[in-house]
Parts: structure tokens; C-alpha cells; sequence
């Protein structure tokens, strides 16, 4: 690793604070460029990286590599490591819709629950949660009964270390406690296995895709395209969310846009016209 590099994903680390996840991403993008073509990152110019990233033909992959390397090039910039600023161009992909769920087919899911055991009354409350809040499967892993205060929620563990306090729904509340009490563990964490350990995510993954079919972030969409619909600010949902940009959350847009041409298709006698 060429010491820009190392300086670059120590800046991360620990300026930035991102998460373990975040930053061993942007590692393996950057270190494989460096080890492809034998030479440190910052001594690559355009030709060379865009010739070694002519393999990869879906285009999400290929903007996350360009975003790691816009990345690091500004941070080798403003630190001076660099005379000039290099800044790669994304492909241009369709904005795609996120996927969620409706109210009523998550409800639907939630009364398919078997609640006779505590097994059952954790996979109840937890859908029931995440549906509620629109945290992140990570930031809810990490919860701590201490995090649930009344009808607050305080998300200590979020993404780029940043905290915010979200409402939380009484039926939530109350789906939690009665889990919590029929568990009998004595432990820390909201969320846990059949040992009393801290829930996995891909126990959690599992927990929703045998009652919903989806990855415990369609419930983050859901909550989030519910509110939406509902006429919530932007913006208020952008910090319910925790997202660090507006731009982030303006992809719900799309939905509310959506459903406001499907009132005209369908309430307008004029769009029914064929003229």
C-alpha cells in the first residue's frame, strides 16, 4: 500500500469516522488498482485507470470504483499531495425505484407471526421495528435497551458515527417490551439470538425474508416511502433517516410523483381522452 493510500484510509478512519464496513470498501477498490498495475494510485493518470476498469461492465460497480478514486484524489488535493485536482465522470445509469413494501402487506405479514413463543414475539417486534423507525439493520443490531426511551429512540451506533433521536410507535414500544420480558435474558442488547447473544445479520435477514420475503432494508424504504405518501417533509425525513444529504433522500420523489400521475390517469376525465 503506497503511503497516500495508508494516509488516505487513515483519514477515514478517523476524520471521517466511517464505519468498518465503509472503510474496508474503499480499501479493496483503491488497493486493487495499486496492485493491478504495480505503480501507487496517485502516479495513475486517467487513460490508465479508465483502461483498467474496462472489465467491468455493470454500471454500479463501475461508479463505486470511480467514487473510491474521486475519493482519494480529493483527498490527496486538499493535502496537498497533488498539484492538480483529478476528478473521474460516472456513468450514467437509470434511476432505479427502491424497492418497499405497502402498510397492509406488511400487516399482513406481521398476523402470520406465530406469538406462542418468545422466538415468535422477537421476529414480531422486530419487523414491527424496523417498519417503525426506518433505522438500519446495523444501527438496530447495536441497540441497547437503554436506547429505547419511551417513545424516543436514540440511534447511537449510525452510519459515519453520527446519532440521532427518532419517535417511536407505542405498538413498537409495547411489541418490544413484551419480547424483551418473555425472553427472560438478562443482557444488553435489544435484539437477540436463542442464546442470549446479540442478533446477526443474517439472522435478521433471515427473520424478514421467511415473512416478507425481503432484506431487512425494503422496511427502511417502506418506512420511508409511508411517510412520503403521507405528505412529510422532505427534509423531515431526511433527518428521520440519518441521511448526510438531501440529495439521498430526494429519491422518494419519485414515488410521490408516481402516485400524483396515477390520481390524474385515473380521477381526470381529460387523461382517459384520446384527442
Amino acid at each position: 500500500m503506497s503511503n497516500e493510500l495508508e494516509a488516505f484510509v487513515e483519514y477515514i478512519t478517523v476524520t471521517k469516522a466511517l464505519s468498518h464496513r465503509s472503510v474496508e470498501a474503499y480499501k479493496s477498490d483503491l488497493l486493487f488498482f495499486e496492485e493491478k498495475l504495480q505503480k501507487p494510485l496517485i502516479n495513475l493518470d486517467t487513460k490508465t485507470l479508465f483502461f483498467a476498469l474496462e472489465s467491468y461492465e455493470n454500471k454500479r460497480t463501475l461508479n463505486r470504483k470511480l467514487s473510491s478514486i474521486n475519493a482519494f484524489f480529493d483527498f490527496c488535493y486538499k493535502s496537498q499531495f497533488k498539484d492538480e485536482q483529478t476528478k473521474l465522470k460516472l456513468s450514467k445509469i437509470p434511476k432505479l425505484l427502491p424497492k418497499f413494501l405497502t402498510y397492509e402487506a406488511i400487516q399482513k405479514a406481521l398476523e402470520s407471526i406465530d406469538r406462542n413463543s418468545w422466538i415468535g414475539l422477537r421476529d414480531y417486534a422486530l419487523i414491527l421495528f424496523l417498519y417503525a423507525s426506518g433505522a438500519r439493520i446495523s444501527e438496530s443490531l447495536e441497540l441497547s435497551r437503554n436506547d429505547i426511551d419511551g417513545e424516543w429512540l436514540h440511534i447511537r451506533h449510525a452510519k459515519g458515527q453520527k446519532e440521532r433521536i427518532v419517535p417511536l410507535a407505542v405498538v413498537a414500544r409495547e411489541a418490544i417490551d413484551t419480547y424483551l420480558r418473555e425472553s427472560g435474558f438478562n443482557t444488553d442488547y435489544v435484539w437477540c439470538n436463542y442464546r442470549g447473544g446479540k442478533l446477526s445479520r443474517i439472522s435478521a435477514y433471515k427473520i424478514t425474508q421467511k415473512y416478507l420475503g425481503v432484506s431487512p432494508h425494503v422496511l427502511r424504504h417502506s418506512y420511508a416511502t409511508s411517510l412520503i405518501r403521507g405528505g412529510a417533509d422532505l427534509r423531515v425525513v431526511q433527518e428521520l433517516l440519518g441521511h448526510a444529504s438531501l440529495l439521498t433522500t430526494q429519491i422518494y420523489t419519485h414515488i410521490q410523483k408516481q402516485d400524483l400521475q396515477d390520481t390524474v390517469s385515473i380521477y381526470h376525465p381529460i387523461a382517459k381522452e384520446n384527442l
